[in-house]
């Protein structure tokens, strides 16, 4: 059994595909999976440390803004196909399952024009355009939210919601003990602040530029700035020394400061928004403005709008998102209706279901 996994770019395609690959393993130790991601990107780095292998292509996004720089991206777009075609000439995959991110094109069009089945999953509530050109001649489409047959045809749609990290579901901890474990005053509020893998400039800024009245608020702050604002963040601490912030590049215990946390700050990618809604955890969402078809304003309106979090646009945080944290996080039955809300649109249990379509696809029954 030979399985086919590409995509990735960020961490909010890879964690879901290495779910995805331990959910096939799990069921089918025997399974031989390759991952096919984009070279210089983090998949080349955080899936061989997972224990799969990885081959990259020379795929690169399209440049919006600089239309004469597209001339490269073509250049290893016709590359990246005739390697991707290589690839299953030499593997000879059983299926290729799709999860978004630049190498995820390419690839999965070489499989169909070869007849190999094709999964794709959608993690966003609006469609990517890869995606959406890919549907058409995949044969099954994964998805975590209701009404995407305005993307997809809706005969290829399963419901399964997206695969997340199994360890942020696993952790025993108390609240108390999770901030103990930060070094934090166990009976303190706490706010998370993440921007994802890479970072997020406009919400980095933000806590930076407020240090000063965090400190003095009484609230705590575990904040991950993401590798591209370690630096900065570093120096601005040194100068500022507020006593219940804590800062680091990365989480690695994402479980532990999810469990820690009363409230979370957090872009409104796929990923994090299913992990909120799988721990049931309140938050305020500060979408990027820097993403294709401006899909993480409609992934956190698919929230907000449900009473489910609270909707804070890139444009605007820098004068409310700070005082939009602190005000919330002292109103407890506010907190409990996010909670509430937002543990209501959960779709548990993600991975298996996928699986489920693997097995139907390539003929195997559980």
């Amino acid at each position: 059994m030979k399985i086919l996994v590409s995509g990735g770019g960020t961490g909010g395609h890879i964690f879901p595909a290495l779910s995805i690959a331990n959910g096939i393993k799990e069921r089918h130790p025997e399974a031989d999976i390759l991952f096919v991601g984009a070279e210089n990107r983090m998949e080349m780095e955080k899936v061989p440390a997972a224990g799969y292998r990885i081959i990259g292509l020379p795929v690169s996004g399209f440049d919006r803004k600089h239309l004469w720089r597209n001339v490269k991206v073509v250049v290893r777009l016709f590359k990246s196909m005739m390697k991707a075609r290589k690839i299953l000439r030499e593997f000879q995959p059983d299926i290729a399952i799709g999860v978004g991110g630049y190498a995820s094109g390419p690839m999965l069009k070489a499989a169909q024009k070869r007849g190999i089945p094709t999964l794709i999953q959608e993690q966003n509530s609006y469609a990517g355009v890869t995606n959406k050109l890919l549907a058409k001649r995949a044969d099954a489409i994964c998805v975590a939210y209701e009404g995407m047959e305005r993307f997809f045809p809706a005969d290829k749609i399963t419901l399964t919601g997206n695969p997340v990290r199994q360890s942020i579901l696993s952790c025993t901890l108390t609240p108390q003990e999770a901030r103990r474990h930060y070094n934090l005053d166990p009976d303190k509020p706490t706010v998370l602040v993440v921007g994802g893998s890479l970072g997020a400039r406009t919400i980095n800024e933000c806590v930076a530029a407020a240090l000063n009245i965090i400190d003095m608020s009484g609230v705590q702050f575990i904040w991950q700035t993401g590798k591209l604002y370690d630096n900065a963040a570093r120096a601005v601490m040194a100068e500022k020394k507020p006593q219940n912030v804590v800062q680091m590049a990365f989480v690695t215990d994402m479980d532990i400061a999810y469990r820690a946390a009363d409230l979370v700050v957090s872009r409104a990618g796929a990923s994090s928004i299913s992990e909120l809604q799988l721990l049931g955890k309140a938050s305020v969402l500060v979408p990027s403005p820097n993403v294709a078809e401006d899909h993480q304003t409609k992934n956190a309106r698919a929230l907000s709008d449900r009473d489910a979090a609270v909707f804070v646009s890139d444009s605007d945080a820098e004068t409310s998102l700070i005082k939009t944290v602190l005000d919330l996080i002292g109103k407890p039955e506010q907190l409990h209706t996010l909670e509430k809300n937002v543990a209501k649109m959960a779709l548990r249990n993600s991975v298996e279901r996928i699986v489920d379509r693997v097995d139907q696809l390539i003929g195997i029954n559980k």
